[in-house]
């Protein structure tokens, strides 16, 4: 231990990290100091992500920079034009995020391969768009998205401008661990730039991802904007500009900015928790929507790759959707608005069936994916062709992309898409609940939930268990078919086998003869069961929404409480 805190003392380049380590260990915190550098942060999917701080398990300029220069050596080694290609950079509003990101840069330059580098902070989505706009092998954004103010990250996205899966996250991963083994070479960004490894990218990048979202025909819906107004809040994150521009770009002139919330802020002294999702963290937009009136309260997360709302109740007060509402109201209205050969859309596996009946019903193709938008987008891709062009996908937790400009989550494409569709509806004297129970009404009202079960950590893993001792039943309903991800087989009730099309994961999925739907997998952090359950409750002539809502709910409940009773025994 004291030989690794030795060498890492020597090789931080950063006089705060190294102040902080001193006094951990001029007070001698041993358990706080194993934690640091027993072990190093993993390096995965989503690239980076933990808590600021001294040492090889947090995130911090040494382990930036070890991280950007295995990602050199990774890219070199798969992609012979890399260097010439070159990186794409931006970062977000948090205190370190641009130190990092220009540590980043002169990682990659002196390594040989050419940075383009955001000169201010930049959304995440316009990284990803970047990436295929500037024909570079990988993209990083510096972001801990919607994580607490005690965090930041190192997102990577490939030269396809989707973000990386396996085998590029280990791979990456054995080139840090050697880098971190060997001598740093950094190359000053003045340099870099006299050399031409930097560009600075500047405001026409920016005007360059605003022109091409202005063009994308799923964004060129002008119905009657000036029919509806939105309050909005960028969360203290980087996206209120771009976003503010690209509504007035779409005629959207009432628009009400929380200004409490608009300028990017590391501190999120505003929310608690500055994820959308979150109880309380859409207080501040609702309140500004109830002041103005406003048809809709709209919020971004903090890199504003996320897209969240709120719609006016017939009482003035608001109501949030949820992610599958959103999506399901998004591939409605965008497939009855798409060229006939755009007519390719995706969910998780954790997300609503409902945009599956909704594909169906339209004749257009769907397809499922694990969760993480990851795969979304690398497996539309692959399912494209040029009768079934890719249209839209999304998955629960707040993310969409609208179109292929942006091959990730778009939170500001969104937001101008829901607008649209919104002003459409309003045009019409509809609202988003009307067209809401409509689809209810066509498909069946379709509701999902979330629980999480904690385990025992000694215990033997969960799905070794539910694997050995077959469900035949939950909660009173017979399992017609049981996907296990983890053998990729799937067993009907009659005991045929077929083989699912997905990448191995430790995942259950329970399809019950009343259409609803669990879907069981062990979290990847703690010891805990993620339980995902649906219900599917037909709507007859005579229904209000509101009584088939509470039909639902009835039923998820019944749902919930007595399988996670069985799982418990």
């Amino acid at each position: 231990m004291k030989t690794k805190i030795s060498r890492w003392l020597s090789r931080d380049p950063d006089p705060n990290t190294r102040y902080e380590l001193q006094r951990l260990i001029d007070s001698q915190e041993s358990a706080e100091l194993e934690d640091r550098f027993n072990g190093r942060l993993e390096f995965g999917t989503a690239g980076l992500r933990g808590i600021v701080g001294a040492g090889p398990n947090r995130m911090n300029r040494l382990v930036i920079q070890e991280t950007a220069i295995g990602l050199a050596h990774y890219l070199k080694a798969q992609q012979h034009d890399a260097e010439f290609r070159g990186v794409v950079i931006g970062y977000d509003g948090r205190p370190d995020s641009k130190q990092f990101a220009c540590d980043a840069a002169s990682a990659l330059t002196a390594h040989g391969i050419k940075v383009y580098l955001t000169v201010r902070v930049a959304a995440t989505p316009l990284v990803a768009f970047g990436v295929k706009h500037l024909g570079t092998a990988a993209g990083i954004v510096v972001t801990a998205s919607h994580n607490p103010p005690a965090y930041n990250g190192f997102k990577v996205y490939w030269g396809n401008g989707a973000q990386i899966i396996p085998p590029h996250d280990s791979g990456i991963a054995a080139e840090i661990d050697a880098a971190a083994q060997q001598e740093l070479h950094l190359m000053d960004l003045e340099i870099a730039h006299q050399q031409g490894l930097l560009v600075w990218l500047d405001d026409d990048f920016y005007q360059e991802y605003r022109r091409t979202m202005n063009e994308n025909p799923l964004l060129s819906n002008h119905t009657q904007p000036d029919g509806i107004s939105l309050a909005y809040t960028a969360m203290h994150g980087v996206g209120a500009n771009m976003a503010e521009t690209l509504l007035h770009d779409a005629g959207f002139n009432h628009v009400y900015s929380v200004a409490a919330q608009r300028e990017p802020d590391g501190a999120f002294p505003t929310v608690n928790f500055p994820n959308p999702e979150e109880p309380g963290a859409m207080d501040m937009v609702i309140a500004e929507a109830k002041k103005h009136g406003a048809t809709l309260a709209c919020a971004n997360d903090p890199d504003a790759d996320r897209f969240a709302v709120a719609v006016q109740l017939d009482n003035g007060e608001y109501k949030m959707l949820t992610g599958d509402q959103v999506g399901v109201l998004f591939g409605h209205y965008l497939l009855s608005h798409a060229k006939s050969e755009q007519n390719l859309v995706g969910a998780t596996i954790v997300s609503s069936s409902l945009l599956e009946q909704i594909a169906k019903s339209a004749g257009a193709n769907y397809y499922q994916t694990l969760t993480g938008f990851k795969w979304l987008t690398n497996v539309g891709m692959k399912q494209e062709t040029e009768t079934s062009q890719f249209l839209f996908a999304y998955e629960e937790a707040l993310g969409y992309t609208v179109g292929s400009e942006v091959w990730d989550k778009d939170g500001l494409s969104a937001l101008v898409a829901f607008a649209q569709l919104t002003a459409e509806l309003a045009s019409n004297g509809q609202t988003i609940w009307d067209q809401l129970e409509a689809i209810y009404r066509e498909h069946g009202l379709y509701l999902n939930a979330q629980r999480s079960i904690a385990l025992d950590p000694s215990a033997p893993p969960i799905g070794d268990k539910l694997r050995a001792n077959p469900v035949m039943q939950i909660a009173g309903q017979t399992v017609l078919q049981t996907d296990d991800l983890k053998s990729s087989k799937r067993t009907f009730q009659d005991g045929t086998v077929e083989n699912i099309d997905l990448p191995a994961s430790d995942v259950l999925i329970y399809h019950l003869d009343s259409g609803a739907r669990v879907v069981v997998r062990p979290s990847g952090t703690e010891p805990k069961l993620k339980c995902y359950y649906e219900v599917v409750e037909p709507m007859i002539h005579e229904d209000t929404l509101e009584h088939a809502q509470q039909r639902a709910e009835s039923a998820m409940n019944d749902l919930i409480l007595q399988h996670q009773a069985s799982i418990a025994s």
